[in-house]
Protein backbone atom coordinates (compact mmCIF):
# COMPACT_ATOMS: atom_id res chain seq x y z
CA UNK A 1 0.00 0.00 0.00
CA UNK A 2 2.81 2.37 0.90
CA UNK A 3 4.47 1.66 -2.45
CA UNK A 4 1.20 2.29 -4.25
CA UNK A 5 0.70 5.64 -2.51
CA UNK A 6 4.23 6.68 -3.30
CA UNK A 7 3.73 5.72 -6.92
CA UNK A 8 0.44 7.62 -7.01
CA UNK A 9 2.06 10.70 -5.48
CA UNK A 10 4.94 10.48 -7.89
CA UNK A 11 2.53 10.19 -10.79
CA UNK A 12 0.60 13.25 -9.55
CA UNK A 13 3.82 15.23 -9.22
CA UNK A 14 4.96 14.22 -12.69
CA UNK A 15 1.52 14.94 -14.17
CA UNK A 16 1.43 18.33 -12.46
CA UNK A 17 4.91 19.10 -13.70
CA UNK A 18 3.94 18.09 -17.22
CA UNK A 19 0.80 20.24 -17.04
CA UNK A 20 2.76 23.20 -15.69
CA UNK A 21 5.31 22.78 -18.47
CA UNK A 22 2.54 22.67 -21.07
CA UNK A 23 0.90 25.77 -19.64
CA UNK A 24 4.27 27.51 -19.67
CA UNK A 25 4.78 26.37 -23.24
CA UNK A 26 1.47 27.99 -24.14
CA UNK A 27 2.11 31.27 -22.30
CA UNK A 28 5.61 31.60 -23.75
CA UNK A 29 4.68 30.73 -27.33
CA UNK A 30 3.60 33.16 -30.01
CA UNK A 31 0.25 33.06 -31.79
CA UNK A 32 0.42 30.61 -34.72
CA UNK A 33 -0.84 33.04 -37.38
CA UNK A 34 1.42 34.15 -40.22
CA UNK A 35 -0.61 37.33 -40.80
CA UNK A 36 -2.39 39.84 -38.58
CA UNK A 37 -5.61 38.33 -37.27
CA UNK A 38 -8.68 40.54 -37.02
CA UNK A 39 -10.99 39.65 -34.15
CA UNK A 40 -14.34 41.32 -33.43
CA UNK A 41 -15.47 41.08 -29.79
CA UNK A 42 -19.19 41.88 -29.51
CA UNK A 43 -20.54 44.00 -26.71
CA UNK A 44 -21.56 41.95 -23.67
CA UNK A 45 -19.60 38.85 -24.70
CA UNK A 46 -18.61 36.46 -21.88
CA UNK A 47 -15.00 35.34 -21.66
CA UNK A 48 -15.75 31.93 -23.17
CA UNK A 49 -17.26 33.72 -26.17
CA UNK A 50 -14.11 35.82 -26.38
CA UNK A 51 -11.97 32.68 -26.39
CA UNK A 52 -14.20 31.18 -29.09
CA UNK A 53 -13.63 34.26 -31.27
CA UNK A 54 -9.87 33.94 -30.75
CA UNK A 55 -10.07 30.26 -31.67
CA UNK A 56 -11.95 31.07 -34.88
CA UNK A 57 -9.17 33.50 -35.78
CA UNK A 58 -6.62 30.69 -35.46
CA UNK A 59 -4.84 31.96 -32.36
CA UNK A 60 -4.54 28.54 -30.62
CA UNK A 61 -2.28 25.70 -31.65
CA UNK A 62 -4.12 23.08 -29.59
CA UNK A 63 -7.67 22.78 -28.30
CA UNK A 64 -6.40 22.62 -24.71
CA UNK A 65 -4.80 26.06 -25.13
CA UNK A 66 -8.26 27.60 -24.93
CA UNK A 67 -8.66 26.28 -21.39
CA UNK A 68 -5.18 27.45 -20.46
CA UNK A 69 -6.12 31.01 -21.47
CA UNK A 70 -9.37 30.80 -19.49
CA UNK A 71 -7.49 29.59 -16.43
CA UNK A 72 -4.79 32.24 -16.85
CA UNK A 73 -7.40 35.01 -17.16
CA UNK A 74 -9.23 33.76 -14.06
CA UNK A 75 -5.95 33.66 -12.14
CA UNK A 76 -5.39 37.30 -13.09
CA UNK A 77 -9.01 38.20 -12.33
CA UNK A 78 -9.68 39.81 -15.70
CA UNK A 79 -12.30 37.55 -17.28
CA UNK A 80 -14.92 40.29 -16.97
CA UNK A 81 -12.69 43.14 -18.13
CA UNK A 82 -12.37 42.46 -21.86
CA UNK A 83 -13.46 45.48 -23.94
CA UNK A 84 -15.66 45.00 -26.97
CA UNK A 85 -14.45 46.14 -30.37
CA UNK A 86 -12.27 45.22 -33.32
CA UNK A 87 -8.73 44.00 -32.63
CA UNK A 88 -5.80 43.47 -34.98
CA UNK A 89 -3.53 40.86 -33.36
CA UNK A 90 -0.17 40.67 -35.04
CA UNK A 91 2.05 37.61 -35.47
CA UNK A 92 4.62 37.28 -32.72
CA UNK A 93 2.28 38.17 -29.86
CA UNK A 94 2.24 35.88 -26.82
CA UNK A 95 -1.02 34.98 -25.05
CA UNK A 96 -0.40 37.38 -22.12
CA UNK A 97 0.04 40.23 -24.61
CA UNK A 98 -3.15 39.21 -26.43
CA UNK A 99 -5.05 39.25 -23.13
CA UNK A 100 -3.55 42.63 -22.21
CA UNK A 101 -4.71 44.10 -25.53
CA UNK A 102 -8.26 42.85 -24.95
CA UNK A 103 -8.39 44.10 -21.36
CA UNK A 104 -6.94 47.52 -22.18
CA UNK A 105 -9.20 47.96 -25.20
CA UNK A 106 -6.49 48.45 -27.80
CA UNK A 107 -8.98 48.31 -30.63
CA UNK A 108 -8.33 49.06 -34.28
CA UNK A 109 -8.68 52.79 -34.92
CA UNK A 110 -10.20 53.73 -38.26
CA UNK A 111 -9.84 57.21 -39.69
CA UNK A 112 -11.81 59.76 -41.63
CA UNK A 113 -10.42 63.10 -42.76
CA UNK A 114 -12.96 65.92 -42.82
CA UNK A 115 -11.74 68.32 -45.48
CA UNK A 116 -11.70 72.11 -45.24
CA UNK A 117 -14.34 73.60 -47.50
CA UNK A 118 -16.69 70.62 -47.50
CA UNK A 119 -20.36 71.42 -47.17
CA UNK A 120 -22.50 69.66 -44.61
CA UNK A 121 -23.94 67.55 -47.42
CA UNK A 122 -20.46 66.41 -48.45
CA UNK A 123 -19.58 65.63 -44.83
CA UNK A 124 -22.69 63.49 -44.42
CA UNK A 125 -21.92 61.60 -47.62
CA UNK A 126 -18.40 60.81 -46.42
CA UNK A 127 -19.63 59.68 -43.00
CA UNK A 128 -22.35 57.46 -44.45
CA UNK A 129 -19.93 55.92 -46.96
CA UNK A 130 -17.30 55.00 -44.38
CA UNK A 131 -17.31 51.22 -43.85
CA UNK A 132 -16.48 51.43 -40.13
CA UNK A 133 -19.19 53.99 -39.27
CA UNK A 134 -22.69 52.70 -38.54
CA UNK A 135 -25.33 54.87 -40.16
CA UNK A 136 -28.36 55.46 -37.95
CA UNK A 137 -29.84 58.66 -39.41
CA UNK A 138 -29.68 58.19 -43.18
CA UNK A 139 -33.17 59.62 -43.65
CA UNK A 140 -32.82 62.47 -41.15
CA UNK A 141 -32.58 66.10 -42.23
CA UNK A 142 -30.06 68.59 -40.89
CA UNK A 143 -32.31 69.81 -38.08
CA UNK A 144 -32.90 66.27 -36.84
CA UNK A 145 -29.17 65.54 -36.85
CA UNK A 146 -28.37 68.72 -34.93
CA UNK A 147 -31.01 67.76 -32.36
CA UNK A 148 -29.49 64.29 -32.06
CA UNK A 149 -26.02 65.70 -31.28
CA UNK A 150 -27.43 68.10 -28.70
CA UNK A 151 -27.57 71.37 -30.67
CA UNK A 152 -31.21 71.62 -31.81
CA UNK A 153 -31.23 75.38 -32.45
CA UNK A 154 -28.23 75.56 -34.77
CA UNK A 155 -28.02 75.32 -38.55
CA UNK A 156 -25.70 72.40 -39.45
CA UNK A 157 -23.61 74.15 -42.10
CA UNK A 158 -20.06 74.93 -41.02
CA UNK A 159 -20.46 73.43 -37.54
CA UNK A 160 -17.96 70.56 -37.77
CA UNK A 161 -14.20 71.01 -37.50
CA UNK A 162 -12.12 69.75 -40.43
CA UNK A 163 -9.55 67.31 -39.05
CA UNK A 164 -8.50 63.66 -39.21
CA UNK A 165 -10.53 61.67 -36.70
CA UNK A 166 -9.65 58.22 -35.34
CA UNK A 167 -12.42 55.97 -34.05
CA UNK A 168 -13.27 52.29 -33.50
CA UNK A 169 -15.49 50.24 -35.78
CA UNK A 170 -19.23 50.60 -35.16
CA UNK A 171 -18.95 54.23 -34.14
CA UNK A 172 -22.31 55.70 -35.14
CA UNK A 173 -22.79 58.65 -37.45
CA UNK A 174 -24.26 60.60 -34.51
CA UNK A 175 -21.22 59.87 -32.34
CA UNK A 176 -18.82 60.92 -35.09
CA UNK A 177 -20.69 64.13 -35.89
CA UNK A 178 -21.06 65.03 -32.22
CA UNK A 179 -17.31 64.73 -31.78
CA UNK A 180 -16.56 66.92 -34.82
CA UNK A 181 -19.18 69.44 -33.65
CA UNK A 182 -17.69 69.64 -30.15
CA UNK A 183 -14.21 70.07 -31.66
CA UNK A 184 -15.47 73.03 -33.71
CA UNK A 185 -17.21 74.57 -30.70
CA UNK A 186 -14.03 74.36 -28.59
CA UNK A 187 -11.79 75.65 -31.39
CA UNK A 188 -14.11 78.52 -32.25
CA UNK A 189 -14.33 79.57 -28.59
CA UNK A 190 -10.53 79.63 -28.25
CA UNK A 191 -10.02 81.60 -31.46
CA UNK A 192 -12.82 84.06 -30.69
CA UNK A 193 -11.21 84.78 -27.31
CA UNK A 194 -8.04 85.91 -29.14
CA UNK A 195 -9.81 88.09 -31.73
CA UNK A 196 -8.73 91.57 -32.68
CA UNK A 197 -10.60 94.04 -30.52
CA UNK A 198 -12.00 96.36 -33.21
CA UNK A 199 -13.60 93.81 -35.51
CA UNK A 200 -17.06 94.52 -36.99
CA UNK A 201 -18.08 91.02 -35.91
CA UNK A 202 -20.51 90.72 -33.02
CA UNK A 203 -20.31 87.02 -32.18
CA UNK A 204 -18.44 83.76 -32.73
CA UNK A 205 -21.27 82.86 -35.12
CA UNK A 206 -20.37 85.78 -37.39
CA UNK A 207 -16.69 84.82 -37.24
CA UNK A 208 -17.65 81.29 -38.30
CA UNK A 209 -19.67 82.61 -41.25
CA UNK A 210 -16.85 84.86 -42.41
CA UNK A 211 -14.30 82.05 -42.00
CA UNK A 212 -16.41 79.79 -44.21
CA UNK A 213 -16.34 82.42 -46.98
CA UNK A 214 -12.57 82.81 -46.63
CA UNK A 215 -12.21 79.03 -46.83
CA UNK A 216 -14.09 78.92 -50.13
CA UNK A 217 -12.28 81.93 -51.60
CA UNK A 218 -8.75 80.61 -51.24
CA UNK A 219 -6.72 77.58 -50.25
CA UNK A 220 -3.48 79.56 -50.14
CA UNK A 221 -2.18 79.90 -46.59
CA UNK A 222 -0.52 83.23 -47.32
CA UNK A 223 -3.70 84.82 -48.65
CA UNK A 224 -6.29 83.95 -46.05
CA UNK A 225 -5.62 86.90 -43.76
CA UNK A 226 -5.41 89.31 -46.74
CA UNK A 227 -8.79 88.15 -48.04
CA UNK A 228 -10.15 88.42 -44.51
CA UNK A 229 -8.85 91.99 -44.41
CA UNK A 230 -10.76 92.87 -47.60
CA UNK A 231 -14.03 91.53 -46.20
CA UNK A 232 -13.52 93.17 -42.81
CA UNK A 233 -12.88 96.58 -44.44
CA UNK A 234 -15.96 96.13 -46.62
CA UNK A 235 -18.08 95.35 -43.56
CA UNK A 236 -16.67 98.41 -41.77
CA UNK A 237 -17.52 100.67 -44.72
CA UNK A 238 -20.96 99.16 -45.25
CA UNK A 239 -19.99 97.82 -48.70
CA UNK A 240 -21.51 94.71 -50.19
CA UNK A 241 -19.24 91.67 -49.80
CA UNK A 242 -19.89 90.61 -53.43
CA UNK A 243 -18.38 87.14 -53.07
CA UNK A 244 -19.22 84.42 -55.58
CA UNK A 245 -19.06 81.42 -53.18
CA UNK A 246 -22.07 82.67 -51.19
CA UNK A 247 -24.10 83.04 -54.38
CA UNK A 248 -23.10 79.55 -55.50
CA UNK A 249 -24.10 78.13 -52.10
CA UNK A 250 -27.57 79.63 -52.50
CA UNK A 251 -28.16 77.97 -55.89
CA UNK A 252 -30.15 74.76 -55.46
CA UNK A 253 -28.49 72.79 -58.25
CA UNK A 254 -25.31 74.58 -59.29
CA UNK A 255 -23.96 73.33 -62.64
CA UNK A 256 -20.48 74.83 -62.29
CA UNK A 257 -21.20 77.94 -64.35
CA UNK A 258 -22.00 81.14 -62.44
CA UNK A 259 -24.07 83.39 -64.71
CA UNK A 260 -24.96 87.09 -64.58
CA UNK A 261 -28.57 86.20 -63.86
CA UNK A 262 -27.39 84.33 -60.77
CA UNK A 263 -25.64 87.45 -59.49
CA UNK A 264 -28.76 89.53 -60.16
CA UNK A 265 -31.24 87.12 -58.55
CA UNK A 266 -32.06 88.22 -55.01
CA UNK A 267 -31.71 85.71 -52.19
CA UNK A 268 -30.37 85.41 -48.64
CA UNK A 269 -26.96 84.19 -49.87
CA UNK A 270 -26.54 86.72 -52.70
CA UNK A 271 -23.96 89.10 -51.24
CA UNK A 272 -24.12 91.15 -54.46
CA UNK A 273 -27.66 92.13 -53.46
CA UNK A 274 -27.80 91.93 -49.68
CA UNK A 275 -25.50 93.73 -47.26
CA UNK A 276 -23.53 92.10 -44.48
CA UNK A 277 -22.87 88.42 -43.95
CA UNK A 278 -25.12 85.62 -45.24
CA UNK A 279 -27.45 84.00 -42.68
CA UNK A 280 -25.30 80.86 -42.15
CA UNK A 281 -21.83 79.54 -42.95
CA UNK A 282 -21.45 78.16 -46.46
CA UNK A 283 -18.87 75.42 -45.77
CA UNK A 284 -16.67 73.89 -43.10
CA UNK A 285 -13.83 76.33 -42.30
CA UNK A 286 -10.52 75.01 -41.03
CA UNK A 287 -8.60 76.46 -38.13
CA UNK A 288 -6.46 78.68 -40.39
CA UNK A 289 -9.54 80.30 -41.93
CA UNK A 290 -11.06 80.82 -38.48
CA UNK A 291 -7.88 82.50 -37.29
CA UNK A 292 -7.76 84.72 -40.38
CA UNK A 293 -11.35 85.84 -39.80
CA UNK A 294 -10.52 87.26 -36.36
CA UNK A 295 -6.94 88.34 -37.12
CA UNK A 296 -7.19 89.88 -40.60
CA UNK A 297 -4.19 91.47 -42.27
CA UNK A 298 -3.85 95.25 -42.20
CA UNK A 299 -4.02 97.07 -45.50
CA UNK A 300 -6.20 99.18 -47.76
CA UNK A 301 -7.32 96.71 -50.44
CA UNK A 302 -11.08 96.54 -51.00
CA UNK A 303 -11.10 94.20 -54.00
CA UNK A 304 -9.47 91.01 -55.20
CA UNK A 305 -9.71 88.85 -58.29
CA UNK A 306 -8.37 85.40 -59.04
CA UNK A 307 -5.40 85.03 -61.37
CA UNK A 308 -6.65 81.57 -62.27
CA UNK A 309 -3.75 79.78 -60.59
CA UNK A 310 -5.06 79.83 -57.02
CA UNK A 311 -3.64 83.27 -56.19
CA UNK A 312 -5.32 86.66 -56.26
CA UNK A 313 -4.63 90.26 -57.26
CA UNK A 314 -5.60 92.74 -54.54
CA UNK A 315 -6.64 96.29 -55.40
CA UNK A 316 -7.34 99.46 -53.41
CA UNK A 317 -9.55 101.15 -56.01
CA UNK A 318 -12.33 99.97 -58.26
CA UNK A 319 -10.46 101.21 -61.32
CA UNK A 320 -7.44 99.05 -60.47
CA UNK A 321 -9.76 96.14 -59.78
CA UNK A 322 -11.40 96.51 -63.21
CA UNK A 323 -8.00 96.44 -64.88
CA UNK A 324 -7.14 93.24 -62.98
CA UNK A 325 -10.48 91.68 -63.95
CA UNK A 326 -9.84 92.48 -67.63
CA UNK A 327 -6.32 91.05 -67.45
CA UNK A 328 -7.01 87.87 -65.51
CA UNK A 329 -10.69 87.09 -66.14
CA UNK A 330 -12.21 88.67 -69.24
CA UNK A 331 -9.18 88.15 -71.48
CA UNK A 332 -9.09 84.49 -70.50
Amino acid sequence: MRGFLISLLLFAVLAGAALAADVWRFLDSTVPTAETATVQIPSGAGFRQVVARLDQAGLFRHARDRYYLIGYARLRGVTGQVKSGEYALEPGLRPPAVLNALVRGRTVQHRLTVVEGWTFRELRSAVEAHPAIRTTMAEADGAEIMAAIGAPDLHPEGRFLPDTYLFPRDTTDVEFLRRAFESMEATLADIWADRRADLPLESPEEALILASIIEKETGRAGERDRIAGVFIRRLEKGMLLQTDPTVIYGIEEFDGNLRRRDLEADGPYNTYKRPGLPPTPIALPGRAALEAAVQPAEGDALYFVSRGDGTHVFSRTYEAHRRAVREYQLNQ
